[in-house]
């Protein structure tokens, strides 16, 4: 049976008293992968450990975001972020996490494609590939930097796409990742909204009104057989999980990604 996930929430992980209960309430309702942010390594390894006890798979790092645009330009900023997400991977390798999530760009005003920028992410996909670590690149806002990296890294490579259908709806102003990259889908990032543009929720499936029916067919089409994994934020719509604990809130996730995998498969409610 098909994999579900759910992140693990950064202020989860950074509290000693609630991540033990919150990882054993992920494995009561039946999640079994989930990611997280890069940590330090020592909080990495605690993290991997008590995912393993329970049986969850530490399925990917994200890799840190803020200052990506940095890596298209020259200059040691750059320079700097392009050794952060060398050691992202390093990090996963040191966890058992196999596949680190990689921004290209971050809003509307992003640099474009440069020479710097190309030697930069593939000096990163280079030093992945040494750490048996596979990079998923993330669609945000821009499709040029994205098209070049599935141009310039081939299928056979360590470089694959984690598509995130609500980044799809709150930035691409209707465009459509999967027909694009859906060949190369190696994860995914699930979560809802109202579509509207720039409003980016992190609400559960089901909760807004992206078309879950479509994502079944496209995840089917392109013959995706990994996790279905959530990447969701209860503090954005206090309106809907306010009045939930974290412990109810991971309770609703299960049944709506569930609910998800049936849509998919037909099977796992």
């Amino acid at each position: 049976m098909r994999k579900i996930g759910m992140n693990l929430a950064t202020m989860i992980v950074n509290s000693e008293n609630e991540m033990p209960s919150v990882i054993a309430k992920m494995a009561e309702c039946g999640f079994n992968a989930t990611f997280t942010a890069m940590f330090d390594m020592e909080k990495q390894l605690e993290v991997a450990n008590l995912l393993a006890k329970h049986g969850i798979e530490y399925e990917t790092l994200h890799a840190p975001s803020a200052g990506i645009n940095q890596m298209w330009l020259p200059g040691e900023e750059g320079d700097d972020k392009l050794r952060q997400l060398c050691q992202c991977a390093d990090h996963a390798k040191a966890a058992g996490a196999g596949i680190i999530v990689v921004h290209l760009s971050s809003g509307e005003a992003a640099p474009p494609v440069t020479d710097i920028g190309r030697e930069r992410f593939t000096r990163l996909a280079e030093h992945a590939d040494k750490q048996g670590v596979r990079i998923a690149f993330e669609n945000q806002r821009k499709v040029s930097n994205i098209a070049w990296a599935f141009e310039t890294f081939p299928k056979e490579s360590n470089v694959g796409f984690c598509w995130d259908c609500g980044h799809e709806t709150a930035f691409a102003r209707g465009r459509q990742y999967m027909p694009l990259f859906g060949d190369r889908l190696i994860c995914t990032h699930i979560h809802d909204n109202f579509c509207v543009f720039q409003q980016d929720k992190h609400m559960l499936p089901f909760d807004g009104i992206f078309d879950f029916q479509r994502f079944a067919r496209q995840i089917k089409e392109y013959g995706y057989v990994g996790s279905l994994m959530l990447e969701v934020d209860y503090k954005k719509s206090p309106d809907l999980y306010g009045k939930l604990t974290y412990l109810e809130y991971t309770e609703r996730a299960a049944q709506a990604v569930k609910r998800l995998r049936y849509l998919v498969d037909g099977e796992g409610l």
